[in-house]
């Protein structure tokens, strides 16, 4: 019987993560409380406040949040005495939880996993392409200009190469098993992985300084929080080997980006950005026809048509805890105070 299902209340309406036919999926175990058609059609990011969170709740046995909704203070979950899940379905869990989710050993999940995914692939893309100069031949190809050595660095493998990933958490875990296929040569630093578990992710272990000396290519996949502020400065910056290359697919703080951008002047090094500090950068940003940088829009992950695999990955965790199976990604307090602000 309906009733029987759980209830679960969705606390936001983003229309590219919260689609009708993948709640449909699970209908046959689980069934939904939608914000009103209103607050759907709202031209807003998110059109549920605090308010309509709280009707949402009353007596639901788990809740769906995304970018924008309000956070799970004591008061949404005074509406909801028998909440057992919070399914967040995006990254970041940080904004979003208060410490009454932890004291009442509410289950916590997110879709980080499936944005993860698609942040590694587009990484080890860039890795590749980088190597192969793609961002510099393409226009001057355009051009009628036929691999003219005197405008761009030549084009190389990348196997045999080393690689440095800074971080193992659920992104640069992936780009080390991506990248264990292009026969490259990994470093990992992690300061929560000892050199065994480094060597079980195929990945031999490094300081950060030792990373950046070694390597022809890094790539930051660390938590934006305060000790992560700047990790990458312009000592580290400096320690790079002429013609390698930097990518950041993370977060924008972790860079000091006039650091960055003073190197990329140099001219003998590259570097890939995904994500600035602000972000979008103001018009007058240094970022903007910087040399040997290209610069892209925070696409790396949760781009068109990935919602639904967000919102695919947190609802398999809620029907796997409510059928009595264990959940595959489960977020403790000690995860989420380690991960990033935003």
């Amino acid at each position: 019987m309906a009733s029987e299902r759980p209830l679960i209340a969705v606390l936001n309406t983003n229309s590219r993560v919260m689609l009708p036919d993948e709640f449909a999926r699970y209908e046959d175990r689980l069934q939904f409380r939608h914000p009103p058609a209103a607050a759907r059609a709202s031209e807003a990011r998110n059109a549920v406040d605090t308010a309509m969170a709280k009707e949402l709740m009353a007596g639901a046995d788990g809740c769906i949040t995304c970018w924008g909704s309000p956070p799970i203070s004591a008061e949404l979950l005074a509406a909801a005495p028998g909440l057992r899940i919070v399914a967040h379905a995006a990254g970041t869990l940080r904004p979003y939880l208060t410490p009454a989710v932890w004291e009442r050993d509410i289950a916590v999940v997110s879709a980080a996993g499936a944005i993860a995914e698609e942040v590694a692939q587009y990484t080890a893309a860039l890795v590749v392409v980088g190597r192969r100069s793609l961002m510099e031949l393409a226009p001057q190809t355009a051009q009628g200009r036929w691999r003219d050595v005197q405008l761009h660095r030549p084009s190389s493998d990348v196997r045999g190469i080393s690689v440095g990933i800074i971080g193992a958490g659920e992104v640069g875990r992936r780009v080390l098993a991506l990248l264990a296929h292009y026969q490259v040569r990994l470093l990992l630093a992690d300061p929560f992985v000892s050199a065994d578990q480094a060597a079980a992710l195929g990945a031999e272990k490094r300081e950060l300084e030792e990373l950046f000396a070694e390597s022809d290519v890094v790539s930051v996949h660390a938590p934006n929080n305060d000790q992560t502020r700047h990790m990458v400065n312009a000592e580290r910056l400096a320690l790079l080997r002429d013609g390698a290359i930097f990518i950041n697919t993370s977060r924008g703080p972790l860079v000091d980006q006039d650091a960055l951008v003073a190197e990329l002047h140099r001219r003998r090094i590259w570097a890939f950005i995904d994500v600035t500090d602000p972000e979008p950068p103001p018009p007058d940003s240094a970022l903007f026809g910087c040399p040997h940088l290209t610069l892209s829009p925070h696409v790396a992950g949760s781009i068109e048509g990935s919602g639904r695999y967000q919102l695919r990955w947190v609802l398999d965790e809620v029907a796997r805890l409510f059928a009595g199976a264990p959940l595959l990604n489960p977020q403790t307090r000690a995860m989420v105070d380690m991960s990033s602000f935003r």
